[in-house]
């Protein structure tokens, strides 16, 4: 192996010496956004999809912002008959053809009781979406998985759905033509996981170049201002990276995602606590950007004061940095 290959090899460990950049710039209601999810429509409008408020909706002229509100995505709630189907959680966009479809997630606080749900629009617009109810992922104390935080991922027209949240962590599944729904005679299997902590959620992940990157969020989301973790406990943004969509993913040093991998992106630093519930988006003016919820430190711990983060991506190095 050259020196060269070494080096390359190990910018992507060297955010933890270097440190990472603050978050961009966020001007107008950038506070409450947990598990954000971006979207710019053909028009340029930014659209920000959030927990929480039967999924709120903000919209700005930029990832800048000013972000300003515009409404719940889902007003009614679902139609999911399940506890939890008036508060929706972590909501994920994708446009395929000419309709938005919005993925969510029913389920309370620490239970497997789940489902994941999907809406329809052909506008984004509040007021437009119609709620179409459950994908066919739901989970319950009889399976290995928790049916939450759905990310949409298209793999040159072939859909996957990619979910889980603790129990035993990240797994994908094979959706019909039109994603609407399970694909028949399909079943999920696990794509990330740590046997020790068991403590990994929020996956998404984003193709650059000619690897599939799983982004994905691990350690305690919630609840700071009342129950803070040890240091180090608390939410960090990691990545494993793979030539197939649908598995093999390892980490920067080599280590399988399913084996307790991930090499970190983004953890506390600064004012910044807790990164995490993160997506990626390519930015047609910064390019590939991270986005994320985190506690601004000099603000408050509390859930509803999470703030909206973003950063650009650099991948020169086969992995991304902040």
């Amino acid at each position: 192996m050259t020196i060269f290959a070494v080096i390359c090899g190990l910018l992507p460990l060297l955010s933890t010496v270097s440190g990472y950049a603050d978050p961009g710039a966020c001007s107008g209601t950038c506070v409450n956004t947990h598990d954000p999810s971006i979207i710019r429509r053909s028009d340029g409008t930014y659209f920000r999809f959030s927990t929480g408020g039967k999924i709120a909706v903000h919209t700005a002229p930029d990832i800048t912002g000013p972000w300003t509100y515009k409404g719940a995505a889902l007003p009614s709630g679902s139609s999911i008959d399940l506890d939890g189907n008036q508060d929706l959680w972590a909501p994920d966009v994708a446009l395929i053809g000419s309709t938005y479809y919005l993925y969510y997630s029913v389920s309370t606080f620490g239970v497997q009781d789940s489902a994941i749900g999907v809406a329809t629009s052909s506008s984004l617009d509040v007021g437009t979406w119609t709620d179409l109810g459950s994908t066919g992922i739901r989970s319950s104390s009889s399976k290995p998985y928790n049916a939450i935080d759905p990310n949409l991922v298209n793999v040159d027209g072939t859909y996957y759905l990619i979910f889980g949240s603790f129990w035993k962590d990240i797994y994908q599944v094979k959706m019909s033509s039109a994603p609407k729904a399970v694909a028949s005679s399909t079943s999920s299997y696990q794509i990330a996981y740590d046997p020790v902590k068991t403590d990994e959620e929020g996956a998404f992940m984003f193709k650059y170049g000619s690897y599939y990157y799983l982004f994905f969020s691990k350690g305690q989301c919630c609840g700071y201002d009342s129950s803070k973790p040890a240091a180090g406990g608390e939410y960090k943004i990691l990545v494993c990276r793979s030539s197939s969509a649908t598995g093999g993913f390892v980490d920067a040093t080599g280590k399988a995602c399913t084996n307790s991998g991930g090499t970190v992106v983004l953890e506390s630093h600064g004012n910044v606590y807790g990164p995490g519930g993160q997506g990626v988006y390519n930015d047609p003016t910064h390019g590939p950007i991270l986005y994320y919820h985190y506690v601004d430190t000099t603000i408050g711990y509390a859930d509803s004061q999470k703030q909206f983060g973003w950063n650009t991506i650099n991948f020169s190095s086969g992995w991304p940095v902040v």
